[in-house]
């Protein structure tokens, strides 16, 4: 069975001009033209259209989309951990929701004072919220003013340096998950030259020595929120990350 690209932009809600454009960069062609000129795609072509947008929702370019689909990392494994992640939010969110609800129940029945007739349970005001990582705690703690750097520098960045910076790091995650699937080396120079990228996007919030280097790259593993990060992309890659940091920090930071 086909569609053609009228029923696919209707289906997705993407503009026949982005199908098309996405034809044109090769990176969702149609299953086939017809003697009309038309587009027509088939379930494949959908499946991977689904892929391509998950993506775009992750924050990642369309050069890097292509990158994932062409390349040999697991795509179910990635969508499966997306799946994942967008339960777990949505769960956090619906407690969320009960939160809020329960609270303006009790400031509407304390009546026009907006005070609450009681807390039976204090906890309750928290349910949803979430808190940092015991990792994340033990950075902040220990190297409490970069902390504070990369927090003032990351609020300063305008939506759109933001958006850049995110699908740069995420370019980079892609890259150094090609190197691990193709099994090269973490002490590569190929694979090095990608952690001296990752290593100079970290100096530009504050410059970490060689120990530093070292922890960030253990947090990577040790966070379980970071660690989601890096394996949604390739199953392993929050440790290749680290050993690759290990490598660097050794070789031009000791």
């Amino acid at each position: 069975m086909a569609w053609s690209i009228a029923e696919v932009a209707r289906m997705s809600r993407v503009t026949s001009r982005t199908l098309r454009h996405y034809d044109e960069i090769d990176l969702l062609p149609p299953a086939w033209i017809g003697s009309n000129g038309h587009r027509y795609y088939e379930e494949a072509d959908l499946l991977r259209l689904q892929q391509i947008l998950l993506m775009r929702e992750l924050g990642l370019g369309l050069r890097e989309i292509r990158a994932v689909l062409d390349s040999r990392l697991d795509r179910v494994a990635v969508l499966r951990e997306h799946h994942r992640r967008l339960l777990a939010e949505r769960d956090r969110l619906e407690t969320l929701a009960r939160t809020v609800g329960r609270t303006v129940a009790e400031l509407e029945e304390g009546g026009d004072k907006g005070k609450m007739t009681r807390i039976n349970k204090p906890e309750n005001l928290f349910e949803g919220f979430q808190a940092p990582s015991e990792t994340e705690a033990e950075v902040r703690e220990r190297w409490p003013r970069a902390w504070e750097q990369t927090q003032q520098a990351v609020e300063a960045m305008t939506s759109e340096e933001t958006e850049r910076w995110q699908r740069e790091v995420t370019a980079q995650m892609i890259r150094m998950a090609e190197f691990m699937v193709a099994g090269t080396p973490v002490s590569d120079p190929a694979v090095q030259d990608e952690v001296d990228a990752n290593y100079q996007q970290i100096c530009r919030f504050w410059t970490p020595n060689a120990a530093a280097y070292k922890g960030v790259g253990q947090t990577y593993v040790d966070d379980p929120r970071m660690r989601a990060n890096f394996d949604r992309i390739a199953e392993g890659l929050a440790l290749y990350q680290r050993d690759a940091m290990t490598v660097y920090a050794d070789a031009r930071l000791s």
